[in-house]
This record gives C-alpha cells, sequence and structure tokens, in this order.
C-alpha cells in the first residue's frame, strides 16, 4: 500500500522592513544641530549674500532699490579716499604688529623660563585683550595728550619738543599702532608660549652639550620649531590689524568736527572699516557701502594670503 508523501506547508517568511534613510533615522540629531544653522543661516550666511547682491545697486536704506551693475566697483577702484584709507591701515597694520610679535615672542620666551608665579604673569598679561577697547583708547588718548600727555611729559624732561600725536599724520598712526600693539601683546605670547611648551627639552640640552648660545638655540631650535604658531600669530593678526575699527573710531572722534568715522584731521586716522562706516551710515550710502565692504575682503585675503606665502617659503 502506497504511502502519501505529504509536504509541509510553505512558511511565510515576513517582508523585510525597510531601513529608514538617514534624515528619517536620525532625525532627533539633526533637530538637536539645527538651532547653530540657523543662526548662522539668519546672521551669517543671509548677510553676506545680501551684502553682495546690495553692492551692485544704489539703495539708501529707506527708498527701493536702482540696479547700478558693476558702476560701483569701477568708481571704488578709482576712488582716493579709499585707497587713502587703505593706506592708512597698512601703515598702522605694519607699524602695530611686527614689534608686537617681537614682544610677544621674547614675552613668551620669557614667561617660559620663568620658576615662579607662571600663572599670575600668564593672567596678567592676557588682561590688555580682554579689556574694553574703548576704555583702552580712552587712556591712551590722555596719554598721548598734546598738553598733558604722560609722552610728551617726558619728551619735554628730556629736551625733545612735544609732539602733536592726535593732530599730526604720523603722530596718530603711531598712537594707533601703540594702542593696537599694548593690547595683543599679551594674548600672542600667551599663543607663543603654547608653542614653546611643544618643544622637547632634549634638543636644548643637546644644544647646551654642543656649546650652543642663547641666540643660537634660539635662532636654530626654537624659531623653526614655532614657523606654525608664528604663521597662526601673523594671519590672525593681519586679519584683525587691517579690520580696526574701535581703535581709531574712539581715540579721534574728537579730533574732528565732520564725522565720528573721518579718522582725525585730514583723514590720516581713516582706515578701512571707519571709511566704510562713513559711507554707510554718514553718507546713507548703502550700496556703495556694501561694495567697499567686499574690497576690505580682498584686501584681507590678499594680505593674509601674502603673509602665509612667505612664512612657508622661508620654512622650506
Amino acid at each position: 500500500m502506497a504511502v502519501l508523501e505529504q509536504t509541509p506547508p510553505a512558511v511565510v517568511q515576513p517582508s523585510p522592513t525597510r531601513p529608514k534613510k538617514g534624515l528619517r533615522k536620525y532625525w532627533h540629531l539633526y533637530a538637536a544641530i539645527s538651532p547653530f544653522y540657523l543662526i548662522f543661516l539668519g546672521f551669517g550666511l543671509f548677510p553676506v549674500g545680501f551684502s553682495l547682491y546690495l553692492s551692485f545697486h544704489r539703495w539708501d536704506g529707506l527708498g527701493s532699490m536702482e540696479w547700478a551693475g558693476l558702476s560701483q566697483y569701477q568708481y571704488l577702484l578709482s576712488d582716493g579716499d579709499f585707497w587713502n584709507s587703505i593706506g592708512n591701515t597698512i601703515v598702522i597694520w605694519a607699524l602695530a604688529t611686527f614689534p608686537m610679535i617681537f614682544l610677544a615672542m621674547v614675552t613668551a620666551v620669557m614667561l617660559n623660563s620663568a620658576v615662579r608665579f607662571k600663572g599670575l604673569y600668564r593672567v596678567a598679561y592676557f588682561l590688555p585683550n580682554v579689556t574694553s577697547v574703548v576704555a583702552i583708547a580712552i587712556v591712551f588718548g590722555s596719554i598721548f595728550s598734546t598738553n598733558s600727555g604722560v609722552v610728551n611729559a617726558v619728551l619735554h624732561s628730556v629736551g625733545i619738543d612735544q609732539v602733536a600725536w592726535l593732530n599730526t599724520p604720523w603722530g596718530i598712526k603711531v598712537t594707533i599702532a601703540a594702542l593696537m600693539t599694548w593690547q595683543w601683546t599679551g594674548y600672542n605670547a600667551i599663543i607663543f608660549l603654547a608653542g614653546l611648551q611643544t618643544v622637547p627639552g632634549e634638543l636644548y640640552e643637546a644644544a647646551r652639550m654642543d656649546g650652543a648660545g642663547p641666540i643660537q638655540t634660539f635662532f636654530r631650535i626654537t624659531l623653526p620649531l614655532l614657523r606654525p604658531t608664528l604663521l597662526f600669530v601673523l594671519v590672525v593678526s593681519t586679519v584683525t590689524g587691517l579690520q580696526s575699527f574701535s581703535e581709531p573710531q574712539v581715540l579721534l572722534q574728537t579730533s574732528s568736527n565732520d564725522s565720528t568715522f573721518a579718522g582725525g584731521p585730514g583723514h590720516s586716522g581713516q582706515t578701512m572699516v571707519l571709511y566704510f562706516f562713513q559711507q554707510t551710515f554718514d553718507n546713507n550710502d548703502f550700496g556703495y557701502g556694501a561694495a567697499v565692504a567686499w574690497g576690505i575682503f580682498l584686501v584681507v585675503v590678499l594680505f593674509s594670503i601674502i603673509n602665509w606665502r612667505l612664512v612657508q617659503r622661508r620654512g622650506d
């Protein structure tokens, strides 16, 4: 008698669930970080894009915009006041940056070799950077005052004629540069100190065993190993120095009667950013002010690239 074979019933496999895509799966993580991007979009990216759009228009801030094309950039290239502000900014930046870097490096070396009260010294040197720029400018305005300033009192005591620091072209530039040097020396000294502490001590011990003096050790070991730190300090100092605004604006606001953004007598202390504010808010020319802002951006980028290339070439 034949036995009928029974086939087992087929097992129905559940259909695999389709994996969620990244946005659906991690939506809560994207939602957690979204405030940063929304703020950056509203207060960072949108103003940059709108300023570029505005630079191609004429607008007084209230009426309708008028298309200007490239005419404002063409005028910018032939604007003598804008080129004067570029020259003032570069001179002030050079007078402030190179002495500041030298003093900051010397200060960092001294702090690195100090035995006691290192923390106190670091705080003391960093204080000028966190002090209000307005307060610093007021103090320096009194120090460099023509009639009652400390600097002129010292010059008079050694038989040198008084200098009208805030009324002569070079006096204005030197005063602003001195303010910026005092403000940023301590900050950059802390940066250099951090770089110095990464240099292996064995290199200095080997140099001393070979008879190298402090000067040789500095130029043969310390300075080459500090090149990345020096590059960082130089680029940051270029970006901040070429965008100086509060220092000349507060220091020279009582030296000119026509505008608080004029930069003193003869516009001798008018930096690029001061000129931008003058065109935008004094003249109510927001379109041309936007073109000036993009001109400032190109100048800062150009000088940053030049400084970066110079430091990198010396390291090759």
